[in-house]
């Protein structure tokens, strides 16, 4: 399949996080795909450890006036935008100041502030998703990469399934070593069938630890394929992989190279 358009959501991206095996990666591999010749646009949360006037962000108004509703309580959805050089490259922002203001260090809320991370994953990813729906844009390839993201294939396959955006796309979720100690809120299943999404579809959570391997193993019952992109992955989450039968492409130390996933992607058409 000769990629046109595709979409990554991503935990980290450099340069607007410090550098890590996973925000180098989230960083050239979109570049590496547009210079395939795909239109491509990536997504990350605006963290609060980002220079917003050093990175040149900028507030998107057409992009925002949504509301977020997550367990009965209303969060502004709002989208800011910069350009990834030198690709040129659109990133957009998802930002609320009740999940990405509370640091004023270097440190990621998604690691100050855990106990909040369950909604916080909840708001990135349905706010990447109405982003994508305002901006009528139909992407062939969706890449989730960072557990934050872990949710995106199951709203997509679900709440928003007969959603044009989504529903003819390729769901690639990629394997990082960015793994947690504490369990999410073992109450996330029920806040996410406050969204219409059945507790059938929620059984690798609900009841259970909400911690990286169950994730884990939701985001793979609605994904498409897989692609491991640290050597660190542990054995039971490549488990995990095996008994989804999903295509996969495994980590070559000797091949890293943003190449083969391109070529991945293209042979999931």
């Amino acid at each position: 399949m000769k990629l046109k358009k595709v979409l990554f959501i991503s935990q980290e991206i450099h340069p607007y996080v410090p550098e890590t095996p996973m925000s180098l990666l989230c960083s050239r591999l979109p570049q590496a795909i547009k210079e395939r010749g795909a239109e491509v646009r990536t997504f990350i949360p605006l963290y609060g450890m980002i220079n917003e006037r050093r990175n040149q962000i900028h507030e998107t108004i057409r992009m925002t006036g949504l509301n977020i509703v997550i367990n009965d309580s209303d969060h502004p959805l709002i989208i800011k935008a910069a350009t990834l050089q030198p690709a040129r490259i659109p990133v957009y922002f998802i930002f609320n100041d009740d999940f990405f203001t509370h640091t004023l260090d270097k440190t990621l809320e998604i690691h100050s502030h855990a106990e909040d991370n369950d909604e916080r994953s909840i708001f990135y990813v349905r706010g990447a998703i109405e982003a994508v729906r305002k901006q009528r844009w139909n992407p062939d390839i969706i890449q989730c990469s960072g557990w934050i993201s872990a949710l995106a294939p199951l709203y997509m396959r679900e709440m928003y399934a007969e959603d044009p955006s989504f529903r003819d796309a390729k769901i690639v979720y990629a394997l990082f070593d960015d793994y947690f100690e504490q369990p999410l809120d073992p109450l996330m299943a029920n806040k996410i069938q406050q969204d219409g999404i059945a507790a059938k579809c929620l059984t690798a959570i609900d009841g259970k630890p909400v911690d990286y391997l169950s994730l884990t193993r939701l985001a793979l019952q609605y994904s498409d394929a897989v692609m491991q992109c640290s050597p660190e992955v542990k054995p039971e989450v490549l488990d995990l992989v095996r008994e989804s039968g999903l295509p996969f492409l495994p980590f070559d130390e000797n091949d890293p190279a943003t190449g083969r996933y391109g070529d991945f992607f293209e042979s999931l058409g």
